[in-house]
């Protein structure tokens, strides 16, 4: 599969966490050729393919059980808006033909949140079974730690500075904060550009994945004000690490954020919700640190890493059997 996007990072952990689990993965610029994709895995053996829809079709082989998963679906009317030209053009045409046929070759076809399964059907017409297996982090890894009365909240935007992350309303929302709190901001894995250069919005940078941790521990707030998630490692991260978040109540965020108990869920592109709801949480330590902990245990309950590999395991024996 293609490497630089989430969905790579978490069949990156399957292949720590399932015996016998080999990733292949490819630039993303070869996708601009996808009839030459099935020669960069010739050779490869493999009892089960698994791999994303978008290009599932073209290595897929005979005899050989087929797995998709489905980390995200943007190939509908609403996020054509969030999608320049050439985008939308790709995914009216040949990439929802990929798509399908994919679906249509699979032996089992898996999402990564209920919303994405439901729109996989209403948008694509499947009819067949979609086994939801929710992403997860490594709650030992991403864990909170006490923190020192600060001057300043930090507030951590982390993800690609795109319309499609709402990275675009930033700026408009760190205008509206108090002088106490600033939004610190990191590139993602595809942006080279920054955001307006404003005091209270900084820009960290690049940020590799063995730093993240620290990261989030040096946050206080994670703000996620994205328009479409198939289910958001960053929220994940944040949440195991104790950080209350105010997000989009928009696809999968309701499924993994407790509005009023973890954070808040505000209105896509709701720039007034947003700072009311952060300015909220800066004046209270006491809400911070009890969001926080809500989401801690939400996290340990529903979204380990191990529960996560388990479940893609069981999958996987079943599909041999």
């Amino acid at each position: 599969m293609a490497t630089g996007n989430g969905a790579y990072i978490v069949h990156q952990r399957l292949a720590c966490g399932v015996p016998g689990y080999r990733l292949c993965g490819y630039n993303p610029y070869w996708t601009m050729l996808p009839f030459f994709l099935p020669f960069i895995v010739v050779g490869e053996r493999a009892d089960i393919i698994h791999t994303t829809p978008d290009y599932a079709c073209f290595f897929s082989k005979k005899n050989i059980p087929l797995v998709i998963t489905f980390h995200n679906l943007i190939l509908d009317k609403f996020m054509m808006a969030y999608s320049s030209l050439p985008q939308r053009i790709h995914y009216k045409t040949d990439l929802r033909c990929f798509t399908k046929k994919s679906l249509a070759l699979a032996s089992v076809v898996t999402s990564v949140s209920q919303f994405t399964a439901n729109l996989v059907r209403e948008e694509l017409g499947y009819r067949g079974e979609i086994k939801v297996i929710y992403n997860g982090v490594d709650e030992n890894l991403f864990c909170p730690v006490k923190k020192s009365p600060a001057k300043k909240i930090r507030v951590l935007f982390s993800g690609n500075l795109t319309r499609r992350k709402g990275a675009d309303i930033l700026p408009l929302i760190a205008k509206r904060l108090a002088p106490e709190i600033e939004i610190i901001y990191t590139k993602g894995l595809r942006t080279k550009n920054s955001l307006p250069d404003l005091p209270n919005l900084k820009n960290i940078g690049a940020i590799p994945f063995a730093q993240m941790p620290q990261v989030y521990r040096d946050a206080n707030i994670l703000i996620f004000p994205t328009v479409r998630e198939g289910l958001p490692l960053a929220v994940l991260e944040a949440m195991a690490c104790g950080l209350p978040v105010v997000a989009t109540g928009c696809s999968s965020l309701p499924e993994l954020v407790v509005n009023g108990k973890g954070g808040y869920l505000c209105g896509i592109g709701n720039v007034d919700a947003f700072a009311t709801r952060i300015n909220e949480l800066a004046e209270s330590p006491d809400l911070r640190q009890k969001m926080g902990q809500f989401n801690r245990e939400r996290v340990k309950e529903k979204f380990t890493l191990k529960r996560m590999v388990a479940n893609y395991q069981n999958m996987f024996e079943q599909v041999l059997s």
